[in-house]
């Protein structure tokens, strides 16, 4: 009989508060409702005891590089944009060029909280004015102008606060969690970007890390499957990257930084761009375009390198002329400079000197390819090209450097078959009923009769085959076929045969 009156008890007690609270609600104003949760919360968070604190800064300003790019910030906003938003006041959201869907990002002054394994962790984003006082000369943080004054420069950064006894699993599991999901969404929904260098002037080696580079869409459609070159060669080529890709501990074992070198070289129309698309394409690889025309000292080269993400192609495009680096024996022969001095071509010379730059030197761009801050991103292909690979010294071609020489020639037989395939649907082994002309067997007589002058070592180059085959669009591949033939007859002065057809 007492239990029984004692739940009636607090039956009465929480009917009681009922009535009481919903009275609060009646008479006390909005604001001092907020008031009273407020307090509330403080008390309740005493009790649980004191808070531990993450600052994570979207810069490292201890950098003394210019300051580098902070990963976890990019892939904290990244994670709380998708997970945690809903519970946010307010989203940033920004829809980058040519992306399927806009980006939602934790705005300055907000706040948002998270669960994890039972834990409830608060994230606020902060913005403060950079301090002008820094005695890193690059402010890493500026987002605006680095000279005086605080106008439209800030500092962001993300808080994390957490209950302190969880202080092991926020630090051991819960960032790694951040990181784990940031990477799943890029890989998922990354889109690859070209990058090119700004050109620099005088006083312009302050910017911060993200004024190094512009950058657009990269949606070249180059792949293996339509490249111009030697089966053979194709294949070795793709068998090698993947295997580069796939090789990170090996490369830790043997401790050497994870990149790999390539020079294409050949004359020009033979195909070193289109490789170059097709390896970022295959690896999916953001693709860094370096003119090194433009870049003023050793230094800024530098910062350009550190600047590069991992999953990245650095590519220089005939690299012979822009700059002088050939064999520095053959210079101390002709009592010339040395490694050291100057290597900018005459005309970029002369262009340097015009703004009063000073110029990058032979020995910067060596440690470039295979010094120490070449280590700085991992899973990076840099990839040289050239139409005179004999004018480079030979110590930007030893292994390490440039660990893999490709050269691209003239067109070949096998080359052609691709090219027709390519462009006119068509090839050597085609069914001829699948042949969309008006003979198809007039398209294998003059496809065997290309491969036959090709054979007999006409020169031409895919990019002419190519533009032999546009020029024929719409006229059928017998058409283009026999254009192609009177060409190459043209180029090897060959007698004229007469083609027999297969019916």
């Amino acid at each position: 009989m007492e239990m029984v009156l004692d739940w009636r008890s607090v039956g009465s007690l929480i009917a009681t508060a009922m009535v009481f609270r919903t009275a609060l609600r009646d008479l006390i104003p909005p604001e001092a409702e907020r008031w009273l949760r407020l307090l509330v919360a403080r008390v309740a968070a005493a009790f649980r005891g004191p808070l531990g604190t993450i600052h994570i800064d979207e810069a490292d300003h201890g950098a003394t590089a210019g300051g580098a790019a902070n990963d976890l910030y990019d892939a904290a906003q990244l994670y709380l944009g998708s997970r945690c938003l809903a519970t946010a006041p307010a989203v940033r959201l920004y829809k980058p060029r040519q992306a399927s869907h806009a980006v939602a990002s934790l705005p300055d002054a907000h706040t948002t909280t998270d669960t994890f394994r039972g834990v409830r962790v608060k994230w606020t984003s902060t913005a403060r004015p950079a301090n002008n006082n820094n005695p890193n000369p690059y402010n890493p943080f500026a987002r605006g102008s680095s000279s005086g004054g605080s106008s439209g420069v800030e500092q962001r950064s993300l808080e994390l606060t957490f209950p302190r006894q969880h202080r092991e699993l926020v630090h051991e599991q819960y960032i790694e969690h951040v990181i784990g999901v940031a990477t799943t969404m890029r890989l998922k929904s990354r889109e690859r970007r070209l990058y090119t260098n700004r050109a620099t002037s005088p006083g312009d080696e302050h910017h911060s890390h993200r004024g190094l580079w512009t950058s657009h869409a990269f949606a070249h459609p180059s792949t293996f499957g339509t490249l111009a070159v030697d089966p053979a060669l194709r294949d070795e080529i793709r068998a090698d990257l993947t295997r580069f890709a796939g090789r990170r501990e090996h490369y830790a074992r043997v401790g050497r930084a994870w990149k790999r070198g390539y020079l294409l070289h050949g004359p020009p129309g033979t195909g070193k761009t289109s490789l170059v698309a097709a390896i970022a394409n295959l690896l999916e690889f953001d693709v860094y375009d370096l003119e090194l025309t433009t870049v003023p000292t050793n230094s800024h080269l530098r910062r350009l390198l550190v600047s590069t993400t991992p999953k990245s192609v650095i590519v220089v495009e005939d690299i012979d002329c822009s700059l002088d680096l050939s064999d520095r024996n053959k210079k101390k022969n002709n009592n010339t400079a040395n490694e050291d001095t100057a290597i900018l071509s005459p005309a970029a010379a002369m262009a340097a000197a015009a703004v009063g730059r000073e110029s990058i030197s032979l020995s910067g761009v060596l440690n470039f390819v295979d010094g120490l801050w070449s280590s700085c991103v991992g899973e990076r292909l840099m990839i040289f090209t050239t139409n005179h690979p004999e004018r480079l010294d030979p110590a930007l071609l030893r292994p390490g450097r440039m660990d893999r020489k490709i050269e691209l020639g003239y067109c070949t037989p096998a080359a052609l078959r691709v090219l027709a395939k390519n462009y006119l649907g068509v090839g050597v082994g085609d069914d001829p009923a699948a042949c969309d002309d008006d003979d198809p067997g007039m398209v294998d007589a003059l496809m065997a009769e290309a491969e036959r002058l090709l054979a007999a070592d006409v020169r031409i180059t895919p990019a002419d085959i190519g533009e032999v085959f546009m020029g024929c669009d719409g006229a059928g591949a017998s058409a283009a076929l026999r254009k192609l033939v009177h060409e190459l007859r043209r180029r090897g002065d060959a007698p004229a045969v007469e083609t027999t057809l297969v019916h």
